[in-house]
């Protein structure tokens, strides 16, 4: 997994040094900001511009995703199309085993949907200003076998910035899995270009997004409580020390 960028590495530790005495907000709905505040951290002021859609590097992109088209198999279909509909810490599950699920784990399922509900709050003013076409809606030689939109919404993903987000939340809970958590995320952005929705780019910049989103998220205390518990409960859950 490639390193964020040096403006998006110092962004975080500025948010790291500048939240970490604010107190907790009262609790919000699942959509509303949670752990973190747009207003502090709009990644729209300083994430990249997507590439202009008649550069080179959207003609390249579009190839690769002609190229994944003509060679994904029914078992991929299937895993893009369920990756799509989980959007959650459990998608880990394929890591840390089948008993790695919400009805046993509360406290990690309660930290899990606080973290996806942050995603849209750091994704949707940068979906909004840059509105890039999907690659569908800009090549309609694109067959895509996922949910569409008519909304010009692609950079960044809101699906693989969640994947990562929850995929650096438990690389924190469980360490001694992080290489194994870390390339099912990436496995898990991927399947948006199978799904034929996404341009490479999109899941490039979610990737950086994130890793600013969840320097913020750690500054928290709301975070810290929420993560600890989940934490103490995942690891007596798998049977693994303190």
């Amino acid at each position: 997994m490639t390193r964020p960028h040096g403006a998006l590495s110092a962004f975080v530790l500025l948010l790291c040094t500048s939240i970490s005495a604010q107190a907790p907000s009262a609790t919000k709905s699942a959509r509303a900001a949670y752990f973190i505040d747009p207003k502090v951290i709009d990644m729209s002021l300083i994430l990249p511009l997507p590439p202009s859609q008649d550069s080179e590097t959207v003609k390249a992109e579009l190839a690769e995703l002609h190229k994944i088209e003509l060679a994904r198999t029914p078992e991929q279909v299937t895993a893009a199309k369920a990756d799509e509909e989980e959007q959650d810490i459990f998608i880990f599950r394929t890591v840390l085993g089948d008993n790695f699920r919400p009805e046993e784990l509360p406290l990690t399922a309660a930290l899990s949907a606080h973290v996806h509900g942050d995603e849209p709050v750091a994704s949707s003013s940068m979906k909004a200003l840059f509105k890039r076409p999907r690659p569908y809606q800009f090549d309609s030689t694109l067959h895509p076998v996922c949910k569409t939109t008519t909304e010009p919404n692609s950079y960044p993903s809101g699906h693989s910035l969640s994947g990562y987000l929850e995929a650096f939340t438990l690389a924190q809970m469980v360490p001694e899995k992080r290489r194994e958590i870390l390339e099912r995320a990436d496995d898990y952005a991927h399947n948006r270009l199978v799904c034929g929705v996404h341009y490479p780019s999109d899941i490039a910049a979610s990737r950086d997004v994130a890793y600013a989103v969840f320097g913020y998220m750690l500054g928290t205390p709301r975070f810290q409580i929420e993560l600890a518990a989940a934490r103490a409960e995942t690891r007596k859950h798998l049977g693994l020390p303190n």
